[in-house]
């Protein structure tokens, strides 16, 4: 046991701090800031709790499936493809939609294609304003980008100088703006199909600085990738000609297209601030969206089913 009142700050104690700050999702930096000290005093209760909640929705999954399945745990920020034994063949850092307005939502759905060199749809939400500040919001968010105006058929209305009718076709939903395909896009040059209700899918990224974060809830509701190659090498494993060189190849390439996988693969869009490693320790995440609050309410109201 250390005396910190008599010895420094040093050594295998520095190392504890890093370790445990790692087990909690924050930079491994071995300075005893504010949100270190703020998991250091959380109670043993309320990790008890974490424990219980993410237990309860892990009640909620199916036990099997037809292939193995890509998991996203969204406060973990990670995603895991899982092999046949439903270990995790490999895991990746991915950035997940913003607390506010834009959370990434908990669902199931099956990945069934992937799209290289996608186009980009900029969301209405970003286009469907009052005239003059959706125009300057546009320009801001498409700043160094290439544009095209679209129909509702993606037939090429201009690509240039914007009319004041084709803004007022934009402003009344009648055309919509799309980024061409490039490095700079903001889908990156691989896009991930599940279709869903929601309109989530998966995609690379420009701005890769943002997987250096300890905290990566950034994007508008879409899971960013920190390495799409290697889940299109994973999806694509049963395909033996879509090797990696090739898919680098499709990626920095000048066509979009569409490849089909073999089968659906299922995808779990999840939510557990409680994880287990491999190594046995239970790690802990922020409730970012506070859906841990909102099933503690509920579940105080009494379990919905036999606890016998």
């Amino acid at each position: 046991m250390v005396d910190v009142s008599t010895s420094d700050y040093k050594g295998p104690l520095v190392t504890a701090v890093k370790h445990f700050q790692q087990r909690h999702g924050l930079e491994p930096t071995g300075v005893l800031d504010a949100h270190t000290f703020k998991e250091l005093n959380t109670p043993l209760s309320e990790r008890v709790i974490q424990m219980k909640l993410t237990l309860e929705r892990w009640r909620w999954l199916p036990h099997k499936f037809a292939r193995s399945p890509i998991v996203v745990n969204i406060p973990e920020f990670r995603l895991y493809a899982a092999n046949e034994e439903y270990d995790a063949d490999f895991s990746m850092k991915v950035v997940v939609g913003r607390s506010y307005k834009h959370q990434t939502p908990v669902f199931a759905t099956e990945m069934k294609s992937l799209i290289f060199r996608p186009y980009w749809n900029v969301p209405w939400t970003f286009s469907g304003e009052s005239c003059s500040r959706s125009w300057e919001r546009i320009r801001i968010i498409s700043r160094n980008m290439i544009n095209e105006v679209v129909d509702a058929k993606a037939v090429v209305v201009t690509d240039g100088a914007v009319s004041e009718e084709v803004r007022k076709q934009l402003y009344s939903g009648k055309l919509a703006i799309r980024q061409r395909p490039g490095s700079d896009n903001s889908l990156g040059l691989l896009k991930f199909d599940m279709p869903n209700v929601y309109d989530v899918y998966m995609h690379g990224t420009p701005t890769t600085h943002l997987f250096s974060l300890s905290r990566r809830d950034f994007s508008h509701g879409c899971i960013r990738l920190e390495d799409p190659v290697a889940l299109a090498a994973w999806v694509l494993r049963d395909k033996p000609e879509w090797n990696t060189e090739r898919i680098l190849a499709a990626m920095n390439g000048d066509t979009t297209f569409r490849v089909s996988l073999t089968g659906p693969i299922p995808v779990l869009i999840l939510y557990g601030t409680a994880i287990v490693t491999k190594a046995g320790e239970v790690d802990f995440r922020d409730d970012i969206y506070r859906h841990d609050e909102e099933l503690e309410r509920v579940l105080a109201k009494g379990y919905p089913y036999s606890m016998e």
